[in-house]
């Protein structure tokens, strides 16, 4: 996509944007899709969406988003990326938009901007996209009609790695419908408002919402969009509502203002219905600084929820698992272990993606362990469920360890991926000073010497170079990504294992 150019100065407004070229009579319709991202995994995905689906990715100066153009038949093999989270059609994109100092006057560009936006192809889009999630609505119904009530989402835990956002900005979260101001100094948003001419309906954004089905169409989903004006009565009218992600501070509003009037001036083009909770269409206005990209959200719900059912204190998102796992070049054959696997997303990812690899999982945790085979049960019934003649099994086996005192031989492991302890939910910061070295010492004894590789993560860092320090003659560190989960900044580690042999075990009775 060619770089928007800037309209005219702080005097005209707006600028000139980059959008999806409109399809021509009888062309393929064609999509710019965004997708969210774990940060610091940019890179991994568009290596990805290159790979799967052909198409060049350009990631977004706004960390943790990247953009690529795909037809539009091509939807199915995008909802099947494992490194996206969330997946937005693009309506138009601006590299630099030119707000007005005074917010009134940047607010009334922001409505003025709706009627000049290339809805119709998005909108096709967005019909095409929800076409396919009522065609699985209705094959997951009749296969849950088979299994009623044995799978339960069991969330008894909140995920650790669930806000994926930059780690340099910190949220400002608009408050409520009584416009409260955010604290000053921050200056990251993220709202979800909708706004009707005689009053604004606004709603804080809240991203631990219970989880919904990712599949279930809206309720006015059978409404053709178009130009979301009812047929002769008889079609729905479509219920929409705005999402603004702000961040920067030179904005003379705040996330909460835009999302309302932007949402108002939506309404009025349209004559959609605002509704925040029981919404058919889902705008997207995000801005980070003088970037600003208009979209129209294709998942309700994030991809990361795709493989776990069972959470536990601290469940990785299955695309920061993905993106752990890609780190290490899985072969096929290799002996990938996860020493420490929590409710056993990373090994569960493995064994999805990774199926010629065999993936071993253990905790010493019994409550760990159970959940992660109810993990590993439901993926099961997920893959006896589909309309398959044959039912596989996966390739990974669950077992309750001692991580520092593995049942496996020595050299015997090629790959070890795992999320380990923070210090904050499980453990502590004073235990794991003991905790790193001796579980380096162990992982470094079970993996095949010059070609075994480890991907870690960890929040507690210093604890974790200074355990590295000490184990330097066997493990070397290549790689080290950012990433931020659920608010606090972590690093993954890509270590390779030296030549050096380690110590064997020696038997104790």
């Amino acid at each position: 996509m060619a770089e928007a150019e800037a309209a005219g100065g702080a005097g005209e407004g707006a600028a000139a944007g980059q959008g999806p070229a409109p399809a021509e009579e009888g062309a393929e319709l064609a999509a710019v899709v965004g997708a969210t991202v774990p940060t610091g995994f940019e890179l991994t995905a568009a290596e990805e969406v290159q790979e799967k689906l052909g198409s060049a990715s350009r990631i977004s100066r706004d960390r943790g988003k990247i953009y690529f153009e795909v037809p539009a038949r091509g939807l199915p093999q995008v909802h099947r990326l494992r490194s996206v989270d969330n997946l937005f059609v693009v309506v138009q994109e601006f590299k630099d938009y030119q707000f007005k100092e005074n917010k009134e006057d940047a607010l009334k560009d922001l409505e003025d901007l709706v009627k000049k936006l290339p809805w119709t192809d998005p909108l096709k889009v967005w019909e095409l996209n929800n076409s396919l999630k009522k065609k699985k609505t209705k094959r997951k119904k009749h296969n849950l009609q088979s299994t009623a009530s044995k799978e339960k989402l069991n969330d008894d835990g909140d995920e650790e790695g669930r806000d994926q956002k930059d780690a340099s900005k910190q949220e400002d979260r608009a408050q409520n419908a009584a416009g409260v101001e955010p604290v000053s100094g921050q200056d990251s948003e993220k709202t979800q408002g909708v706004a009707s001419r005689n009053g604004g309906e606004e709603e804080e954004d809240n991203e631990q919402s219970d989880a919904k089905d990712e599949l279930q169409a809206g309720s006015g989903s059978e409404t053709k969009a178009g130009d979301g004006k009812t047929s002769e009565g008889e079609a729905k009218v479509l219920k929409f509502r705005v999402t603004c992600n702000r961040a920067g501070d030179k904005h003379s509003f705040t996330s909460n203002e835009a999302a309302r009037d932007f949402g108002g001036a939506v309404q009025e083009h349209f004559q959609w219905k605002a509704d925040m909770t029981n919404f058919d269409v889902e705008v997207l206005l995000n801005i980070h600084n003088n970037e600003v990209v208009v979209g129209i959200a294709l998942t309700e719900e994030s991809l990361h929820r795709r493989n776990i059912t069972h959470f536990g204190p601290t469940t990785l998102r299955s695309t920061l698992a993905y993106g752990m796992l890609r780190l290490c070049d899985p072969q096929p054959t290799d002996i990938i272990v996860d020493p420490m696997c929590g409710t056993g997303a990373i090994p569960i990812e493995g064994a999805t993606e990774w199926p010629s690899c065999y993936h071993i999982a253990g905790d010493n945790n019994p409550q760990a362990v159970k959940r992660a085979a109810n993990n590993i049960c439901s993926l099961l019934k997920k893959n006896e469920n589909k309309e398959s003649s044959t039912s596989l099994g996966i390739p990974l086996d669950i077992v309750q360890w001692d991580i520092c005192n593995l049942p496996l031989r020595t050299g015997s492991v090629d790959i070890i991926v795992s999320d380990m302890p923070f210090g904050k939910r499980i453990g502590s910061k004073k235990k794991n000073w003991d905790l790193y070295p001796a579980c380096l010492m162990e992982m470094g004894r079970i993996c095949t010497p010059g070609t075994g590789r480890a991907v870690l993560l960890t929040q507690d860092k210093k604890c974790f170079a200074k355990a590295l320090s000490r184990m330097g003659h066997i493990w070397r560190k290549g790689q080290t990504v950012w990433v931020n989960v659920g608010g606090l900044h972590a690093a993954v580690y890509l270590l390779k294992r030296t030549w050096e042999r380690a110590e064997e075990k020696r038997s104790f009775w």
